[in-house]
């Protein structure tokens, strides 16, 4: 079944103007064409979403907020960073979504990541809303004092924008523990306040277990749900993991456990194939230790091979396929060798990796395809967890949470499977997803009004 319904007048429209006040945002309007096309038997039978105007309200963000981060570096230099704080929707809940510093950030990258999570966050039906933020900051090659000096004069402008019950940021690429340490003691030290205003902090102040696990496990245990539906299982089952982030680490860990055999791994110079198996324990000492490359891999493991280039990963034959690199890492043509190799199923652990004509070769092919906005959902779900425990002022066991985080991806293939189903397009989750998380927050601003 293909991605793509007729669209109405009505969404063509709103299409047409995203694109128009958009203009050199190629992300964000790759990631509003792509729910907006889905969304058309939603308005065939919600006319009172038409009414309201719903889709031009969701595509605009409520608040974006761009601002100069000055930090000085340990030669005493004055470098200049730019800051960014999306602020998307807020109709379930408070703004939730991650701070990303990479140098490729920009309004575009940020706005994308913005829109998918308010319909990520709502999948995972806790109450959060849709944000996202970051900084073209590169912390590659930064010393921990460079480092603090730059998170500190970030926060010294994002603390007047965020708050517990307002926004609450979280890590994504290149913020980890560290970084969100250092943002939220500069937050605590402006505000005079200790409250739950980040996720993914250190468990010894308001963090939570499972958070470093959460996005690899829950693109797992919703890969485990989508081989379900077709009488299989993950066990036995060849498994290709781009990406050697955190992330792809934790799925393939999750993917071991369950009796798969991950084959292929990747970093951003090129790719590993180890058709014995990926041994996990190497790769994380060489990538969280040592930080190397993953061709170091082979010189320890004389049956894998290095290939240069990332992208041929695709080429390595699997019956799974987990992209958790970046976004537009799987192109149709790479899609193509997937099914022609037996993949049945993949599932996004990064957000967008997949081109849409790379997501149209895989449901035309029966592929079970898991959207980011479902199966990456588990690190958000797991902030969202987070967020509970400092709300309680307690915080749950290992297994409790990594108990509750299954529970959260199992409802939420369930409820876009349900959605697929109800408007016409059985087994098409790209869609089911969309339309889930799009009504619950739909229904939310009809009944807040126009404000």
């Amino acid at each position: 079944m293909e991605v793509h319904v007729t669209m109405s007048t009505y969404i063509s429209n709103v299409l047409e103007k995203v694109k128009t006040k958009n203009q050199g945002q190629p992300e964000f309007i790759q990631a509003v064409t792509e729910v907006l096309e889905t969304l058309a038997p939603v308005f065939e039978k919600h006319p009172e979403y038409k009414k309201a105007n719903i889709l031009e309200r969701i595509t605009e963000p409520e608040r974006q907020i761009m601002f100069c981060v000055p930090w000085v570096d340990d030669a005493g230099n004055v470098n200049v960073n730019r800051g960014y704080r999306i602020e998307f929707n807020s109709a379930i809940g408070p703004y939730k979504g991650g701070l990303r510093f990479h140098p490729s950030v920009n309004l575009s990258i940020i706005k994308f990541l913005g829109f998918e999570q308010i319909l990520k966050n709502s999948l995972t039906t806790l109450p959060m809303g849709g944000g996202k933020g970051g900084s073209d900051f590169d912390p590659k090659g930064k010393s921990d004092g460079e480092i603090m000096r730059f998170c500190q004069s970030f926060m010294n402008e994002l603390y007047r924008h965020i708050g517990a019950n307002t926004d609450v940021p979280a890590g994504d690429i290149g913020v980890g523990g560290r970084e969100i340490g250092y943002m939220f003691g500069q937050y605590k030290k402006l505000k005079n306040v200790f409250e739950g205003v980040l996720t993914g902090k250190g468990l010894k102040w308001g963090g939570s277990l499972v958070r470093t696990e959460a996005t690899g496990y829950g693109c797992v245990y919703f890969v485990d749900e989508m081989l379900k539906e077709r009488k299989e299982t993950i066990s036995g089952k060849a498994t290709v993991v781009s990406g050697s982030g955190n992330v792809a680490i934790y799925a393939v860990k999750k993917i071991h456990e369950l009796g798969g055999k991950v084959v292929a791994m990747s970093d951003s110079n090129g790719y590993i194939h180890d058709p014995e198996g990926i041994r996990l324990e190497t790769v994380q000492r060489i990538k969280e230790v040592e930080r190397g490359r993953i061709s170091d891999y082979v010189k320890e493991h004389k049956n894998a091979k290095y290939t240069e280039g990332c992208r041929g990963i695709w080429s390595v034959p699997c019956k799974i396929a987990l992209p958790c690199a970046t976004q537009n890492e799987l192109n149709g043509k790479e899609a193509e060798i997937l099914v022609k190799n037996g993949v049945i199923a993949v599932a996004e652990g990064a957000n967008m990796p997949t081109s849409p004509d790379g997501v149209d070769v895989f449901l035309k092919a029966g592929v079970s395809f898991g959207p980011g906005k479902a199966a990456n959902a588990g690190g958000v779900a797991c902030s969202g967890l987070e967020m509970t425990q400092n709300s309680m002022r307690t915080s749950w066991t290992f297994e409790e949470t990594d108990k509750r985080l299954k529970g959260i991806m199992q409802t939420i293939h369930k409820e876009a499977s349900s959605a697929a189903t109800e408007y016409g397009m059985k087994g098409n989750l790209v869609a089911g997803a969309n339309i889930a998380g799009f009504v619950k927050v739909a229904d939310s601003m009809l009944a807040q009004g126009i404000i």
